[in-house]
């Protein structure tokens, strides 16, 4: 079977990431670089000038784009790793035909804010574009890691466990193993609430809870996100689930304890007293989790599960409530 055509939207450190590993497999890419000056830098130094600086590249693999457009048009499999805020103004002005015939695979763990909705949901309002060529690439795995090509894990998720198998093959290296499952909508909502639980983790880190503390926090996170899948998910579909299984449970713990976890760095700023917009400006990247707490609490008014640790992080976040007050509440329901 001749190889297809792989674009990367995005230019951060988990789109470079990503763009390391399928050219150290020995695929060409079509990358979309949004500043013309960081492609000329590209080309020159064969290293990202924001991002992963010490990962250089065989530029001679790769075709630099500034315009959105041309990397859809030339591509047959579209990898989305940018922030979840940005993802409407990257594809604003693109036609939904340009997509057609396309396979789209996420790498965003977030919510669209302004919509509350995943990236899949709005794909299909926005373009039409069918859920069975809609797949999403998932951890646990930091950008980082597979930087130095430490050892990480993979798992990709879509209806057609074929279809799924044959994108897993362009990211298999001797640094990344891949998984498959075809829990395409849970897996997501799992990226999504554990960086809520990350930054919870880190506000207890910068509360001076100590590891005890944190081990019984997470485990209570753990049951609580699977409590969250388990409403979202049809009865019959979440029964066949592994919740204990690497891009579920994996995914939370390394999202949790990494100090590669830039929501954990977040949550810590927070509970050191630091304001969100101080937190923001001092990370200098996205935490997803911010923005993924008020999503969740707005999508769960439907369904009204008991999700006591996402709201406590959602009221420090965004009502203002006291980090050590808010977690001395947390205490009392942890078991």
């Amino acid at each position: 079977m001749e190889a297809k055509k792989v674009g990367i939207i995005g230019s951060g450190s988990w789109a470079t990431a990503i763009a390391k590993i399928i050219t150290d497999n020995h695929h060409s890419i079509n990358w979309w670089v949004r500043q013309p000056a960081n492609i000329d830098y590209f080309n020159k130094r064969h290293h990202n000038p924001h991002y992963l600086r010490n990962t250089y590249f065989d530029v001679s693999k790769i075709n630099f784009f500034s315009e959105i457009k041309q990397v859809i048009e030339q591509s047959d499999i579209l990898v989305i790793a940018v922030p979840s805020i940005h993802i409407e103004a990257s594809l604003n002005g693109v036609d939904a035909d340009l997509l057609k015939g396309k396979q789209i695979v996420s790498a965003v763990k977030g919510v669209l804010p302004k919509h509350n909705v995943l990236l899949h949901e709005y794909l299909y309002k926005a373009f039409n574009f069918p859920l069975a060529q809609y797949f999403t690439l998932l951890g646990p795995s930091h950008a980082e890691e597979v930087a130095a090509e430490q050892l990480s894990y993979l798992t990709f998720s879509g209806l057609d466990l074929k279809a799924t198998e044959l994108i897993a093959k362009y990211f298999e290296t001797e640094y990344i193993n891949t998984r498959v499952n075809n829990d395409v909508i849970g897996v997501q909502y799992a990226g999504v609430a554990k960086n809520i639980y990350a930054l919870g983790a880190g506000i207890a880190h910068g509360l001076e809870y100590g590891d005890n503390f944190l081990s019984v926090f997470i485990a209570n996170a753990a049951n609580e996100m699977q409590q969250l899948l388990k409403s979202i998910m049809p009865q019959e579909n979440s029964k066949a689930v592994n919740y204990d299984s690497s891009v579920y449970l994996g995914d939370l713990l390394v999202t949790c304890y990494s100090l590669h976890s830039r929501n954990r760095t977040f949550g810590n700023m927070i509970g050191k007293g630091y304001s969100v917009r101080a937190a923001e400006l001092e990370l200098n990247m996205v935490a997803e989790g911010y923005n993924a707490s008020k999503c969740i609490v707005a999508i769960n008014e439907k369904n009204k599960i008991s999700l006591p640790i996402i709201t406590a992080i959602y009221e420090i976040l965004w009502e203002g409530h006291d980090p050590a007050a808010a977690f001395k509440q947390i205490e009392s329901i942890l078991v």
